[in-house]
């Protein structure tokens, strides 16, 4: 997509760009944001998003579009929305993690029968179906090896216990500087996705029920809006599904040690006080309804940390690792196969 006719949409002859990726292109035109969608966005469920984004009810949640239709360049779908200041990258402690966990139990808590609709589901499982793909189409890996539940061998251990490393490592794949374990390492990330229901892979159906959830939360989907408060941006996987999907990746991150537990519990605790309804009750063990989501998106992190390793021909960096070796610790539990339903 090029950039220059994004500029060129909004009006403006100067831009500068922000992404550039399969499934979005940014580019910043003074304070005027344009954003390219993905070829493959549904046109219409992506108009509910938008409209959904500026509704009166979200006001203070999502950062409202400068317009509520959909307009097109080339074969994307094109939005625009007001530029807002992001988190900076280079001040992880700044990180406003109180205020997103507020915005995203705010989001939870909406009431759905005035929103624009139909609402769509939320996508958070198919971007983990799109990162099993990625990983598969990398380069050719290794079969499966069988789930824990069809192991006998296997010994069940939580998320966050020590993982031996692998026992056998296959021989080095195509490229000088690429990991010489990236088949076993590929094998463990698709035993890992093997213990999650078919739902959460974009196999089958969702549950019913839910909430509104945005489907694809991290501190890069927040910026400053209308007087200096902090807004949720990036609708493109907004919708209704489990809002444990939401919590899912500090989750995640806070179970392969990359978040601390000082953090964790802001997060947390900000999150139930503001009436979240996806970790339980204050004072209650999380777990029970973040787990599923958390290994979700483990898998979904590490299956394109893999994509992209193989892709640049690179070894994984050390946060890429221990969200491998997160997935093995994930593919040693039994599968989980019974569909839960949405908090």
């Amino acid at each position: 997509m090029s950039a220059a006719a994004l500029a060129a949409y909004a009006g403006a002859s100067e831009y500068v760009l922000l992404a550039d990726r399969d499934d979005g292109t940014v580019v910043r035109c003074g304070e005027v944001v344009v954003k390219a969608h993905g070829e493959d966005s549904d046109p219409e469920a992506l108009a509910v998003r938008v409209r959904i984004a500026g509704d009166p009810a979200l006001a203070g949640v999502l950062l409202a579009p400068l317009g509520p239709g959909l307009g097109r360049v080339g074969r994307r779908p094109v939005t625009l929305w007001p530029y807002g200041a992001p988190v900076a990258p280079d001040h992880p402690e700044e990180a406003p993690w109180e205020p997103v966990a507020e915005l995203l139990a705010a989001l939870h808590r909406t009431p759905l029968h005035h929103l624009p609709g139909p609402v769509p589901p939320m996508r958070g499982p198919a971007k983990v179906a799109r990162a099993l793909r990625r990983l598969d189409a990398a380069r050719p890996l290794a079969a499966p090896a069988p789930t824990a539940a069809s192991d006998p061998a296997t010994v069940a251990v939580p998320l966050t216990a020590p993982v031996r490393a692998p026992a056998a490592v296959p021989a080095a794949p195509a490229g000088a500087d690429a990991d010489p374990d990236a088949g076993e390492m590929a094998r463990l990330v698709r035993a890992a996705a093997g213990t999650l229901p078919g739902w959460v892979r974009g196999e089958a159906p969702p549950p019913p029920g839910g909430a509104l959830c945005h489907g694809d939360l991290h501190l890069g989907q927040l910026v400053r809006g209308p007087a200096g408060r902090w807004r949720l941006i990036d609708v493109d996987d907004l919708g209704l599904g489990a809002p444990a999907w939401d919590l899912a990746r500090p989750a995640a991150w806070y179970a392969a040690g990359l978040l601390d537990t000082e953090t964790w519990l802001r997060f947390l605790d900000a999150y139930r006080a503001a009436g979240g309804p996806a970790a339980g009750a204050p004072g209650s063990d999380p777990w029970p309804e973040l787990d599923l989501a958390a290994r979700a998106l483990t898998v979904q992190t590490a299956a394109l940390a893999l994509a992209k390793a193989a892709r640049e021909r690179r070894r994984l960096d050390d946060v890429e690792r221990l969200m491998v070796d997160a997935c093995a610790r994930i593919a040693s539990l039994p599968p989980d196969l019974e569909p839960r339903t949405p908090s």
